[in-house]
């Protein structure tokens, strides 16, 4: 993976969104549409039989075809297989799951349909799934505590999971960019917003969680020579059988790459320059010969050799093999102890010796912005005095301000232990990139839980009543397209109370 920016998921299971907008949805891949089941928009039955002889898990369930959108089936297969991963997920469905499943599935459907319409789905590339599944991926580790952990829990090497997570993240991609197509001209002024708040019942004046500002200092193990040395091994042998006849780049980036485009060979679709980061697009744009390969590249992600497969204007797509050294448990002690030393000297406000033999001045304080400053690994945060970014594509929010849930699950439980100014203890987490880190934080600010205020919580307000209205426009442009698609729905569902109208005909 090498995307500079990871779209963010808020759920703990990887399921398809109904809104952007309101609470998160669960749902379930969308079926690819048996070959034998063909129809026209507005025909009234399906020109084959609808039962399928399909198992479900290894229970002897029939499926059948129980809803038809436009030209797209919804299995009953479909509907169990979602709502087992939901109870496994500890996920719950609004009213009755019979009738919300299904609803959900077709709903998805319709965004996907027009997401091809409106060619959308161009601008999802697989480095853009990528970057999700290996997001997704790292927010599961986060919460259960280890890759080991995560394997041991779902059955399934994370090589496994990557392949299983491609199709389900770039659904949830299109959807999510289709939305926000259809919404992105939707505005709200600050006399529509203080008009609402002040038309609003004082019992329906919502409630702003708390919120914390969080500071940051990472420090990345140390990986050993002998272990960078065996990963660029591994590569170059992998070279050599490519550049000898003996494999080709995508059947070894198959097996071998840890990054989510291994399923598809290694392919990442076109991509323009500012999509890769700067050290993996340098080598991909200067490759002209798509019968060699490149020389291997570091970045952030680990390890990579890439293959050139065509250019198109200002975008490559090009195929990569990405391997990522492991981080000994010895180095990770060492990272460990050095922050250790580093929170003491920040609480007891002394310059560290091993800082202060550097400096020809030496301050009389040092404070955590300091040891950002001198210490931290983290980009992202090292020129904002450490402060963490709450950074949600979907809503174009970029605050400092994180509810609890909202933080790494690690970084989320040091927090919760913290009073303001306090620095934590140091602890293990892997990032965005995947990688093993080592970290301390500090709790810059706390502002309790509370009812808003025009005043202190506008922005909170303006998005409350930008969220209305483009989940209202949503919800009506769902409808429009029920109008305008065929749909057939077995009648065992014809009874359900859905929530949007126009399923039943």
């Amino acid at each position: 993976m090498m995307r500079k920016n990871i779209i963010p998921l808020l759920l703990v299971a990887l399921l398809p969104l109904a809104s952007v907008f309101g609470s998160l949805s669960a749902g379930a891949a969308v079926p690819a549409s048996p070959s034998h089941i063909v129809f026209a928009p507005g025909s009234d039955s399906v020109a084959a039989d609808s039962s399928l002889a399909v198992s479900l898990n290894k229970a002897s369930i029939v499926d059948e075809v129980i809803w038809v959108i436009g030209d797209e089936p919804i299995l009953k297969s479909d509907v169990e297989q979602m709502r087992m991963q939901a109870a496994a997920e500890g996920i719950r469905f609004n009213g009755d799951p019979d009738c919300a499943i299904p609803e959900q599935i077709a709903v998805q459907k319709l965004f996907l349909h027009q997401a091809v319409i409106d060619s959308i789905d161009k601008d999802v590339t697989e480095a853009d799934i990528s970057a999700g599944v290996e997001d997704q991926i790292s927010r599961w580790v986060d919460m259960i505590g280890s890759r080991e952990k995560l394997e041991e829990y779902k059955k399934e090497s994370i090589t496994q999971l990557r392949a299983e997570l491609h199709d389900d993240m770039r659904d949830r991609m299109l959807v999510q960019k289709m939305q926000q197509k259809l919404v992105q001209d939707i505005k709200v002024t600050p006399a529509e917003v203080r008009r609402y708040f002040a038309d609003l019942p004082e019992d329906s004046i919502p409630f702003v969680p708390t919120e914390y500002e969080v500071q940051i200092i990472t420090l990345t193990p140390r990986i050993d020579d002998a272990e960078i040395n065996r990963i660029k091994e591994r590569l170059r042998e992998f070279t050599d059988r490519i550049n000898s006849g003996d494999a080709s780049f995508a059947t070894l980036a198959r097996l071998y790459s840890q990054d989510g485009s291994a399923r598809n060979g290694g392919e990442l679709g076109y991509t323009g320059r500012a999509g890769w980061v700067p050290e993996f697009a340098n080598v991909a744009f200067n490759l002209t010969d798509p019968k060699k390969v490149s020389k291997i590249v570091e970045t952030e992600y680990g390890y990579h050799i890439i293959q050139l497969i065509d250019k198109r204007g200002d975008k490559v797509n090009a195929r990569h093999i990405l391997l990522k050294p492991e981080v000994s448990d010895s180095a990770v002690m060492v990272a460990l102890g050095r922050l250790d030393s580093l929170a003491a000297d920040i609480r007891a406000d002394r310059v560290p010796e091993k800082i202060r033999k550097q400096l020809i001045t030496v301050p009389d304080h040092f404070t955590f912005e300091d040891a950002v400053s001198l210490v931290s690994d983290d980009k992202k945060t090292r020129s904002n005095h450490g402060l963490m970014a709450n950074v949600n594509m979907q809503l174009g929010k970029n605050t400092s301000k994180f509810r609890l849930q909202e933080l790494p699950a690690e970084v989320a439980r040091m927090v919760d232990t913290l009073t303001v100014g306090q620095v934590s203890a140091p602890f293990q987490m892997i990032n965005e990139s995947g990688k093993t880190v080592c970290a301390i934080v500090r709790l810059k600010s706390r502002v309790d839980g509370h009812r808003a205020t025009v005043t202190e919580d506008f922005q909170v307000l303006k998005d409350m009543v930008l969220g209305k209205r483009r989940e209202d426009f949503i919800h009506q442009w769902v409808v429009d397209k029920i109008k305008a698609t065929y749909v057939r729905i077995n009648p065992e569902y014809r009874d359900c109370h859905y929530e949007y109208d126009g399923w039943v005909r």
